[in-house]
């Protein structure tokens, strides 16, 4: 600016309003109510029976009763049947691939898009996610089919490796698909009905990325044995994705070439179509559902030419048609699996919130967090019966969901029909289906994830605690596998809460020159301490893990070594107690010649009797001052703990702050942004310091301490502690006329214990 002078308008404010002390709001409220009295008439509420009670539970319970009456047909149908047709041409391969991810023949994932679907649509609340098969999910539960169901237990006698009993290996498989699943829907519905919804709090999103770019890597190397053509091993021991690309390497000579051509064709015509889906999206009415014609033609190439026979090429196999029929899962693997359910539950809701909240904010409505837990565990249970494997949220197919049109919940139904017909009808068609086109499939959908590696750089630029956490999720899941990674990243991000209080940002405060405004002086120039005074500023609660910390930092920022002076001062005080008995009681004789309930102002005004008490200051010994103990004088009197960024303190923190450190030779002043606050109950009750509602952005906390209406805390007067009680009158009458001469002092009434 040119000018350097700046002139501001005086502005005159009114504010008419009454006038209330803190002890005013921080009183009893009338006719207080008791917890348990609360609680009762809380639960007797709830309980309570009428019709729109029962109504309203019902249709927060099973909401499609309430938005299936006022659904806008003539408005909304025809983008919901559009929307419901492109997802099930969607639904098709992606089921029929994610199935080999986890463990089962392809056909159960066509299963897996269907009874979940239809569940979904009465339960669920978001009207655009879509349900069903999905990548990360599948190859957690594909670690541990492998691991607890290995090929090498179903090897036929008197044969190689090569030859495997799969009929009885899918069965086996199968059943413990079921049983996870079940656990896993129990899971769900129960965290949603206790209304656990907030569980997902605790897997921060750098985690949840960071874990699920490793799975993708995961499902990415899971795939590379049918894009070869490699009879490999599966594993599922910590370093098994290592051990895979071993192995892999390893056998590379015998790839099959036919396979490996028709997966890399298929490749490259996958991510070519998708890019351009990507690159016209909103010009096309729909997506160019390039999978479904990949799959379509080379179904047709496979039978034509007898792929399978002629070239060793691995095929899908006999699918069967119609549905299945009901099968209760058996208990007996609940024991093995209930620990990875529990990771599948929590994972799969993770993703289904995250999507349904983010479209839910996109297109203005709202969606229950604790409904949605019910809703997928529904979902999960009731397909775990029809050997179904866990379903989650698809981000490619809830995207062609709501960019084709789709509004509601019934462009699932939909989808799920499109599925119907298939298992009904068309499963036979796919028997020749390479299982490399599967693969393909699977690998170019991963393409969106694999662009979470961009995710390193942000973080690096933004929160290098938020790049650790990611690290650290990929990292562990890449060597650890799934189960064990996820564990290890979830306790790694707990770890960092508590890390992160060990490492707050502390300062002395200064006053920005010519404003209201009190920040750190190294961070500018313009930012002057104010004389005489200390704002110890401190950005984090107070709790016994940096208690001693926050003690420490405070000894740092003053430059005062305390414990130092406690000891000297000490030392003098014993030295001194003789003379302070003396002292005592000539404080006692002094104030039995004055009337009872005379106070301060009347000392200060009879000459005689203000003569007196000089005299007996003279007789008192030489107090233990800074100077007296042979430390040089402190260049403030007053300290103020601004608390305004204090969330709690518990009684360690508490009791750090009673330390003799914090009441030296200064005032001590606790500053809260809100007299209202948490941390207020236990300072109040448990410190003898003043607290202040003013936070150190407000000067008025500074001129207050040059008034003598707060309860100083000066050890100038060694024997404070002692005199206090038997004379406040000589007590405040010395500390004043020793640091404070000129001010105005209150008439204070003495008492005599």
């Amino acid at each position: 600016m040119e000018n350097k002078e700046m002139r501001f308008r005086d502005v005159a404010y009114t504010v008419n309003r009454s006038v209330l002390h803190e002890q005013d709001l921080g009183g009893p409220a009338p006719n207080p109510t008791s917890s348990v009295r609360s609680f009762f008439g809380a639960a007797k509420r709830k309980l309570r029976c009428s019709v729109s009670a029962a109504k309203h539970i019902l249709f927060q319970f099973i909401p499609i009763l309430h938005w299936l009456p006022r659904y806008p047909v003539k408005e909304w149908l025809l983008g919901d049947i559009v929307s419901g047709v492109s997802v099930g041409i969607l639904q098709l391969p992606q089921g029929l691939a994610y199935a080999l991810l986890a463990g089962v023949p392809p056909v159960f994932g066509l299963y897996s898009s269907f009874f979940p679907v239809m569940v979904y649509s009465i339960f669920g609340t978001s009207r655009h996610v879509s349900i069903g098969s999905f990548a990360v999910v599948s190859i957690m539960i594909g670690s541990v089919t492998e691991s607890l169901v290995p090929n090498d237990n179903f090897i036929l006698p008197g044969n190689d490796s090569l030859h495997i009993d799969t009929v009885a290996r899918d069965k086996a498989r199968v059943e413990v698909v079921a049983a996870m699943t079940l656990l896993v829907g129990l899971f769900q519905i129960i965290l949603g009905l206790v209304q656990f919804g907030f569980v997902v709090t605790y897997l921060s999103e750098p985690l949840i990325r960071g874990y699920t770019t490793a799975a993708t890597i995961h499902v990415t190397v899971s795939q590379l044995k049918h894009i070869f053509g490699l009879p490999l091993s599966e594993r599922s021991q910590p370093l098994s994705l290592i051990l895979s690309l071993i192995s892999l390497f390893r056998r590379i000579h015998r790839t099959n070439i036919g396979t490996l051509v028709i997966g890399l064709v298929s490749l490259t015509c996958l991510f070519a179509v998708k890019e351009v889906n990507q690159r016209l999206r909103g010009k096309f009415p729909m997506p160019i559902p390039i999978e479904l014609i990949v799959l379509i033609i080379s179904t047709g190439i496979s039978y034509g030419i007898n792929l399978h026979e002629k070239y060793g090429v691995g095929i899908v196999g006999d699918i069967p048609t119609g549905l299945v029929t009901p099968m209760v899962p058996k208990a007996e693997f609940f024991a093995a699996v209930v620990g990875n359910a529990f990771a599948i539950a929590v994972v799969g809701y993770t993703i289904t919130i995250s999507l349904a909240k983010m479209f839910a904010m996109k297109h203005g409505y709202k969606v229950d967090s604790n409904q949605e837990l019910i809703a997928l565990g529904f979902s999960n249970l009731v397909g775990s019966f029809f050997h179904c494997f866990a379903v989650t949220t698809s981000m490619s197919r809830t995207l062609v969901q709501e960019s084709t049109g789709g509004n509601t919940q019934v462009a699932g139904t939909v989808s799920a029909l499109i599925i119907l017909v298939i298992i009904l009808k068309a499963g036979e068609l796919f028997t020749c289906l390479p299982r490399a086109i599967l693969s393909a499939i699977v690998i170019a959908n991963l393409k969106g994830m694999y662009k979470q590696f961009m995710d390193i750089p942000v973080l690096w630029r933004t929160n290098k605690y938020d790049l650790l956490i990611w690290l650290v999720a990929f990292l562990s899941t890449i060597c650890l596998n799934m189960d064990i990674g996820l564990a290890v990243s979830v306790v790694f991000g707990l770890f960092t809460v508590t890390f992160r209080s060990q490492l707050p940002h502390y300062s002395i405060l200064g006053q920005v020159f010519e404003t209201d405004l009190y920040r750190d002086p190294e961070e500018s120039s313009m930012v002057k301490e104010i004389s005489g005074i200390k704002i110890f500023h401190w950005n984090t609660a107070i709790y016994f893990a940096n208690a001693e910390l926050y003690s420490k930092a405070l000894k740092t920022k003053m430059g005062v070594n305390v414990d130092k002076l406690i000891e000297k001062k000490k030392k003098a005080v014993m030295k001194r107690k003789k003379g302070l008995q003396k002292v005592i009681c000539l404080a006692k004789n002094i104030l039995a010649k004055t009337q009872m309930g005379t106070g301060l102002e009347f000392l200060t005004n009879k000459d005689g009797m203000l003569g007196s008490l000089r005299t007996l200051s003279e007789t008192i010994p030489n107090a233990p001052t800074l100077l007296s103990l042979g430390l040089e004088k402190l260049d403030f009197h007053s300290l103020i703990l601004d608390f305004s960024a204090v969330s709690f303190i518990d009684t360690v923190g508490v009791k750090k702050l009673k330390n003799p450190q914090f009441s030296g030779s200064w005032n001590t002043v606790i500053s809260l942004k809100d007299p209202s606050a948490r941390p207020q109950f236990s300072l109040r009750s448990m410190t003898q310091f003043p607290i202040s509602p003013l936070v150190p952005a407000s000067p008025a906390l500074s001129k207050k301490l040059q008034k003598s209406d707060l309860t100083f805390q000066h050890l100038a007067c060694p024997f404070m502690f002692y005199v206090e009680q038997f004379c406040p009158v000589l007590l405040t009458f010395t500390l004043i006329q020793r640091h404070k001469p000129s001010l105005k002092l209150r008439p204070l009434t003495p008492s005599l214990n």
